[in-house]
This record gives C-alpha cells, structure tokens and sequence, in this order.
C-alpha cells in the first residue's frame, strides 16, 4: 500500500507553541496535497485549547512556499482535508480570526501563494540575506487569488500594491520591510532565534488576555472578509481558463517552470521581457 508524503511536519515545542515546517521537495510547491494538509491543521489548531502561537518555516533554505501548482492546482486528492481549492479562502479566514497567533519564519523564496500563505499569517519576519518575495500571478496572465490583493493592499497601501502585482517581480526583505510586507527584515544568522524568543514569550502569557487583544486588533484594523478573498479567489480560478493563460502556463513550464533550477530560483527576472 502506498503511502502519503507529509509536507507539514508539526513540533509542538511547548503546550502554547508549536513549530510547522513546510517540507515538499524539491522547491516546496504549493499542491493540493499541501491544502488538504493546512485544512487538518487548522481543525487541530482550534481544537488544542493549550495552544498560543504557531510558527510556519521551512525545510529547504531556498524556498519557503514556491508557487501555486498551476498543473495540479483543481485536482481534489483522497487525503483527509483535501478540498477544491475556492475553499481556501475560507481556511485563510479561520487562521485569520482564530484566537491563536501565527507568525511566518520566511527563508527563501515565497512567491505567489507562498507569498499569500504568508500573508495569511498575523506575523512575518524574514530573512536578510535569503528570503525573497514575489506575486507572480500577473506575470504568468493569472491574478492573484490566494489574499494578495486584499492582504497587500492592507499593508503597502495602493501604490505599492500595484507596483508589486503588475509588476510581478522580486522583491528582497529589507524592500519588504519598507513596504510593509513583513514586519522585519533580520540578519539570516539571527532569524530562528528573535521568532523562537518572540513565540516563546507569546506562549508564556495568559491565554485569555492573547485572545482578546487579537480580537480586538482584528476588529480595529478591519481585517479582510471571507466574502472579498473568495471573490479574488474565483477570478483567479476563471483566469486559469483563459487560451492566452493556458498557452502562458505550457510556455513555462517548458522553460523550467515547477523544476528544481534557476528558471525557478530566479523566477521574477525571468518573468521579464529580459529573461532567458
């Protein structure tokens, strides 16, 4: 009998604080294997009355979510969680308002819907020398669906948002620092140890008073509604069945697009009229 390769593999660290490392080699690319696995998680999440924080990393150094898998992306797997991917953002909504903090160790590159996992979370702290954002849905004759329009437009502002999906390029972690993409950009040799502090001091309070004052910032800051991510997640789905993205996707693919490589490693260059 076969068996299923997990791309989350969960440490709890503490009662109040658990460690999720992304793992799907070899560029840890976003399938729905990878869905079905943060769905369960997230049922296990509001189920653990201990819990307090969790923090999202990765496994492979040079990436921290690669992209949307733009083969795989519909297909539903017979994995517990698995789900068609409109649903997402309904799991996006649930990490979202739960009463338990997250926070995203980003190392590598988190392009697309691994900048849009990110974003998902309450927190992002990134990498100095490795980590590197990028929304390449426009680059690719998609839009974003994953929340990067609602989530970016919340943290840069319309200027910057725009700048950074039409422009589809990369962007490094001290630019998104600027911008308001991560909260801080940190030296790579210092990354795991300020996050691992910052969730263990997170675990050590009270739980009561954590939940409350995330419920209150949530409702200050007005967070995104479902009803806005799910209609950007449907105009992502209709694009994908546009001829021009269809003849994008084949095109991309050919030239190294989902392969371990530098058309994948150095995407957003690539993307440009320059690329090679």
């Amino acid at each position: 009998m076969s068996t299923i390769r997990q791309r989350l593999k969960v440490k709890v660290v503490t009662p109040g604080y658990w460690r999720i490392t992304i793992d799907n080699p070899p560029i840890n690319l976003y399938d729905p294997e990878m869905f079905a696995e943060l769905r369960v998680l997230m049922d296990r999440i509001d189920s653990d009355s201990d819990l307090k924080v969790v923090v999202f990393d990765s496994a492979n150094p040079d990436y921290f979510v690669a992209h949307y898998d733009v083969v795989r992306g519909e297909e539903i797997p017979q994995t517990p969680g698995a789900a068609e991917f409109s649903r997402w953002p309904e799991f996006v909504t649930r990490l979202t308002n739960s009463r338990v903090a997250s926070i995203a160790l980003v190392r590598g590159r988190a392009r697309g819907h691994g900048s849009e996992l990110a974003l998902a979370c309450d927190m992002r702290f990134a990498s100095r020398e490795k980590a590197v954002f990028c929304q390449i849905e426009v680059g690719v004759a998609v839009v974003p669906g994953g929340g990067a329009t609602e989530g970016l437009s919340q943290l840069t502002g319309r200027a910057r948002t725009l700048e950074i999906l039409l422009g589809a390029n990369d962007f490094d972690a001290d630019t998104a620092e600027r911008y308001g993409w991560v909260n801080r950009a940190l030296p790579d040799s210092e990354l795991d140890e300020f996050v691992d502090n910052l969730a263990r001091r997170i675990a050590s309070f009270e739980r009561r008073p954590l939940e409350l004052a995330k419920k209150l910032v949530n409702s200050r800051a007005k967070v995104t509604q479902e009803a806005d991510r799910w209609a950007s997640n449907q105009h992502f789905i209709t694009t994908t069945t546009w001829p021009e993205t269809k003849a994008a996707f084949a095109s991309l693919l050919d030239r190294g697009l989902q392969q371990k490589g530098d058309f994948e490693y150095s995407l957003g260059a690539k993307l440009g009229p320059n690329g090679k």
